[in-house]
């Protein structure tokens, strides 16, 4: 018994000699060998034990032993880590889903199935010979179709308008859709007077559908072409906020790369070269030919109310309504936020001041005034001068319209600055963008005081592309205002917003639908920030201003109201 099992463990001792020898034979043979399967294990220990990243994959010519191919064979199946999504990306979907839920898809067969502003019947409700000045007044709304029939969804694209023509007064109405066909309009009789009830039918809800889904299908409407130039040379080449090239590509990144603009690498000209940039409408359309016709001049703004069309208001005794506190940064912004009268401007939630020359230059003493946005704002600072007459331009070098404009008051160390957003910018014009306006990035530059005024606005240039840029660009200046409170809480922000336009343009690129979403869009983005709002789209409402740039009266009405917050 004793010597079998001596003589067994002499045999395991003599395979193990011989086993040791072979490989030591082995190893001297290819000493690689033994360092791969070194590499090998540690690699696989290292990525198993940390499970923080996929393991690196062996290359294609170096051959696998035995043993790694084990060890992967073994091994559970690994994947790269899902990157999570930002706070902003989190916040961009949930926009983007809450508003795919408002207008959802709405096909149709035919545009006699569609909305008619005819056939649709307009109700006041509780009717009176005589209404007092403070009142609302509201309409009932059913909607119906060519043939009379009751529609049983909602999402048709209103607006309500009063208006004494002979007192230069005007406000919007505020409309309530509860989503089966009905709307409640509702109105405040600011005014006393003859007034004029209108609720405009600018477009039915499929032709809202048929817009949203147009809209958010790609780039593809507009254009871009870059200049490039090196030294005597210069040369156009495509660009875009997306391009499908297998061609080299200069990207051009802004808040930290999350938005991207391109443009094709020319030949023997670096990516720096990018001097100028201008647009293009394409002839590209993402509506069938049977959605058009809802946007026919003929089916976009038809008047839906019928009679009366007029409502006598008298003043009834009653006493001019008190405002309450004087307009500052912060206060809340009622629908309709006011109304003008006398072609002037006038709140709904705060007492004006009606500044006089003289209160404008002290208040504009020592203040840095940044406009940051579109040709809208520009018009800001080309009517400055007529409000504050010590303020001249100041001549940087600069050329055509979309230069950055500046205006001086060296005595009263007053500086007040124009620039525009940066991409998307919409013209046939080359504009510069060697100090491209990146909102963002300009509100970062700035240090920020008690004396220091941001007024910004966008919209009317990212009508013609998917929502989601928009809101990127929304979020991504709030963030900004949000960092420079933190240095400077003093700092007053104002943020105008977009107004409305031509009725009949292009509906598909920029009508107003597009604007009236940015519109809400923006102030639910901006509604818990200490900031001002210059509701601008409620304003051209009020003044009857269906052009892109309103005119003079309008301009001052506005920059009125942004006095009030800044003095």
């Amino acid at each position: 018994m004793f010597s079998n099992v001596l003589r067994q463990k002499m045999l395991l001792t003599f395979m193990s000699v011989l086993i040791i020898i072979w490989i030591i034979f082995e190893i001297s043979q290819n000493p690689t060998k033994l360092q791969a399967v070194l590499n090998a294990s540690f690699s696989f220990h290292s990525c198993y034990t940390s499970m923080k990243s996929l393991c690196p994959e062996t290359p294609a010519n170096q051959s696998r032993l035995p043993t790694e191919m084990k060890l992967r064979e073994e091994s559970p199946k690994m994947t790269a880590p899902v990157k999570s999504p930002t706070e902003k990306e989190l916040r961009i979907r949930a926009i983007l889903e809450k508003l795919d839920q408002q207008i959802p898809p709405r096909p149709f067969t035919h545009l006699n199935t569609t909305t008619s502003a005819t056939h649709s019947t307009a109700t006041i409700l509780n009717p009176r010979d005589t209404y007092c000045t403070g009142d609302k007044l509201e309409v009932l709304l059913e909607a119906r179709d060519y043939s009379g029939r009751r529609k049983e969804y909602g999402g048709d694209f209103l607006r309500a308008r009063i208006s004494s023509p002979a007192l230069k007064a005007g406000a919007s109405g505020k409309v309530t859709d509860f989503n089966n066909g009905t709307y409640l309009v509702s109105f405040t009789l600011f005014w006393e007077g003859q007034v004029a009830l209108s609720i405009l039918l600018i477009h039915p809800s499929e032709g809202v559908s048929a817009l949203w889904r147009a809209r958010n299908q790609g780039y593809d409407r507009i254009a871009f072409k870059g200049k490039f130039v090196n030294g005597t040379s210069q040369v156009l080449v495509k660009c875009g906020l997306s391009l499908n090239s297998s061609t080299e590509l200069c990207k051009y990144l802004y808040s930290g790369g999350e938005e991207v603009f391109y443009c094709l690498k020319p030949q023997h000209m670096p990516c720096e070269a990018l001097t100028h940039v201008c647009t293009n409408q394409q002839g590209v359309s993402f509506l069938t030919d049977k959605e058009k016709d809802l946007f026919q001049k003929s089916n976009i703004g038809v008047e839906m109310m019928k009679n009366p069309k007029f409502i006598s208001v008298s003043r009834c005794n009653k006493r001019e309504e008190n405002r309450g506190k004087k307009c500052q940064i912060g206060t809340e912004i009622p629908t309709p936020s006011g109304y003008t009268f006398q072609g002037r401007w006038v709140t709904a939630q705060c007492k004006q001041s009606l500044l006089n020359s003289s209160q404008i230059n002290d208040c504009l003493k020592r203040k840095l005034i940044y406009f940051l946005g579109d040709s809208t704002l520009r018009q800001w600072i080309e009517y400055f001068p007529k409000v504050a007459k010590k303020l001249k331009p100041f001549d940087l070098h600069g050329t055509g319209l979309y230069k950055k404009h500046v205006l001086l008051d060296a005595e009263g160390h007053t500086l007040v600055e124009w620039k525009k957003h940066s991409h998307p910018f919409i013209t046939v014009n080359l504009y510069s963008v060697i100090d491209d306006g990146y909102i963002p990035q300009e509100i970062d530059r700035l240090l920020g005081d008690k004396d220091t005024a941001i007024a910004i606005t966008l919209g009317q240039h990212f009508r013609p592309f998917p929502m989601e840029l928009f809101i990127r660009r929304a979020i991504s200046i709030r963030n900004a205002i949000e960092r420079l409170f933190l240095r400077a809480p003093d700092t007053k922000v104002i943020i105008k917003t977009e107004n409305i336009r031509e009725m009949y343009i292009d509906t598909e690129k920029f009508g107003d639908f597009h604007g009236y979403i940015q519109y809400l869009t923006l102030k639910d983005i901006f509604k818990d920030l200490r900031v001002g709002i210059i509701d601008a789209w409620d304003m051209t409402i009020a003044c009857h201003s269906n052009i892109l740039h309103p005119p003079e009266q309008v301009i001052g009405n506005q920059i009125a109201m942004f006095l009030n917050y800044i003095c």
